[in-house]
């Protein structure tokens, strides 16, 4: 290792050689952080950076302390040689996540002390002051390949996404004044907002720019927004339906029971995840996509879903040819709903309707593989589910005769089963629910009941139906209303669903049996408690001689049931509490 007095002689005085030479010389003496004050100097001249540049990036992106040079570099190197290598060195980035990435809840996608996060941003720094120089006739042509590779080497991380806001933001015109700083806001290295413009070379190649250019860019940054917000959400839980749920009823709030609201106003880590959100949001509002029109909407639930919008990024000839990431507009679209009903913003209100808009919107992206679209993207699931609370509680729910409730509810519930977070499962209950209490025909509503009881294979959405169904009784009861819920009829319709035939599990071995309650107790348990209800409390619905066919088919071998396994080895204290309640239960009913 040559000294570093030897090295700083070495990089002034050589600077007069030709170029390859230097460069060599360069890459023999630049080893240390020591030596980056002396290149910084040396790199003020223009004529020399402007030459040599591009072949410093990535000798000096893997050099600790050289965001100086590298800004030298954005701003007086060629800016199109240089951004093709800033390029580069993204897609550098994006393989090196293969070896480092793992899963933290904490910092999805980053180990710690990784070095990629920084790299990053003194990368999205540089092609800020880039793309700003670069005066072509077709800028788009630059921007569209830098920003595919700016997304494939992002990680949704607070800094990293924080990032990438300063560099729409630098692109987008500057319609704004910087967000001011809060608690929540993440600071990151931001050279062409902090730094010296006066400072940039002009672009040795200068063209008159295209006049269709300006729409064809902002349509470039808008897509690409899409997209990291689409990222963001799917990596973070922001919870919106829970929280709208949590505002729009608040007489459900258990009282001195912290709300999940009201932790993401006291917690750092959850403000700083709704001020990234909103921080993209207002990026997409400069860039002028600020109305939820009937036209934006269509837009999403009639186009195909799967698509990946950056695929067009290298390779358009119109504003028409650059699309919007779908799940990306899904949250912008929750998030106004969102953030206009929790923190009174001005956002736009949308132009459509539970049926047919959002219906046809929450069936397009689940699809027919509905729990790997749901585990695989979490955030839209959330996204959707509170675009739907958002339109029930503006009174949105048809526009014209075109409705299907029971596809509708069967995609909600599916939401309720596969989302990771309970609290979602919980809110997708309860919506659905809601909209089932709300259908006026009352046929309708037994239909879809029966259908859930006879139909569904998922013992908690069984349940769930049990819910509903006592719910429709007691208010069928209350209101003294005159309907399917209101006589026998109803559960003579519905007997063989709740209370179905469990002869067979007397000869179950201890095995099979143990697999049953896995797969069954949710319902069994709530079946227990829908029949002392019923029996106790609404005998007059219970049609003539039930009773005793339960007791024989449904009671006896169920109670037989439960209490081998209670005796079975390896049970857990879990379930042995419950099957104790459920034994307990189906005894007070006195149908054995």
């Amino acid at each position: 290792m040559p000294e570093l007095s030897e090295s700083i002689k070495a990089i002034q005085e050589a600077a007069k050689e030709d170029r390859f030479t230097y460069l060599t010389i360069l890459q023999y003496h630049v080893t240390s952080p020591e030596i980056l004050p002396t290149l910084n100097e040396v790199l003020q001249d223009a004529d020399l950076t402007q030459e040599i540049g591009w072949d410093l990036v990535q000798m000096l992106l893997n050099l600790e302390g050289s965001e100086t040079c590298l800004e030298t570099v954005a701003r007086l190197g060629n800016p199109r040689e240089v951004v093709i290598k800033v390029m580069e060195a993204l897609e550098g980035l994006a393989v090196a996540w293969n070896d480092e990435v793992i899963v933290d809840v904490d910092d999805p996608g980053v180990i710690p002390d990784s070095k990629i996060p920084g790299k990053f941003i003194t990368l999205l720094g540089m092609l800020a002051i880039l793309h700003r120089r670069i005066e072509t006739k077709y800028p788009s042509r630059f921007l569209g390949p830098s920003l595919v590779k700016v997304f494939e080497a992002y990680q949704p991380t607070p800094e990293m996404t924080a990032s990438v806001i300063n560099l729409v933001y630098s692109l987008s015109g500057r319609k704004r004044p910087p967000l001011p700083n809060r608690t929540s806001s993440i600071s990151v290295a931001n050279p062409d907002q902090d730094g010296d413009a006066s400072k940039n070379a002009p672009d040795p190649e200068a063209e008159q720019e295209d006049p269709k250019e300006d729409a064809m860019q902002r349509k470039l940054l808008q897509a690409f927004v899409t997209c990291i917000l689409q990222r963001y959400v799917n990596a973070h839980d922001m919870l919106w339906s829970p929280r709208l749920l949590e505002v729009y009823n608040p007489q459900r709030n258990i009282p001195g029971k912290k709300t999940t609201t009201e932790a993401f106003r006291e917690n750092e880590e959850l403000q700083r995840r709704d001020a990234v959100v909103g921080q993209l949001v207002a990026s997409l509002r400069d860039l002028g996509l600020n109305k939820c029109t009937e036209q934006f909407i269509k837009s999403v639930f009639e186009g195909p879903v799967h698509v990946d919008p950056l695929s067009a990024f290298d390779d358009f000839s119109s504003v028409d040819d650059i699309h919007f990431s779908p799940g990306g507009t899904v949250c912008l679209i929750a998030y106004w709903i969102f953030s206009k009903d929790v923190f009174s913003s001005d956002s736009p209100q949308p132009e459509m309707h539970i049926f047919p808009d959002h219906a046809s919107m929450l069936a397009r992206f689940l699809g027919r593989e509905i729990q790997s679209e749901i585990l695989s993207s979490p955030g839209i699931a959330d996204a959707l589910l509170a675009i739907g609370l958002g339109l029930e509680h503006r009174g949105l729910s048809k526009a014209g005769e075109d409705t299907n409730l029971m596809a509708y509810l069967h995609n909600l519930t599916l939401i309720s089963v596969f989302h990771p977070d309970i609290q979602v499962r919980s809110a997708a209950t309860t919506f659905a629910g809601s909209l089932l209490h709300a259908e006026p025909d009352d046929q309708v509503r037994l239909d879809i009941l029966e259908d859930l009881l006879e139909n569904c294979m998922f013992a908690s959405l069984k349940a769930c139906a049990i819910t509903w169904l006592k719910e429709e009784l007691l208010a069928a009861k209350q209101k003294n209303l005159s309907n399917r819920f209101s006589s026998s009829d109803v559960i003579e319709t519905l007997q063989y669903s709740l209370f179905p035939d469990l002869l067979p599990l007397k000869d179950m071995d201890t095995e099979a049996l143990i697999e049953f309650w896995a797969q069954n107790h949710l319902f069994l348990l709530q079946v227990a408690n829908f029949a002392y209800f019923l029996f106790t409390g609404f005998k007059d619905l219970v049609p003539a001689g039930m009773g005793a066919a339960v007791g024989q088919r449904f009671v006896e071998p169920l109670v037989a049931a439960a209490e081998k396994l209670q005796k079975a080895e390896g049970a857990g204290g879990e379930d042995q509490m419950q099957l104790g309640i459920l034994t307990d239960r189906l005894h007070s009913l006195g149908l054995q």
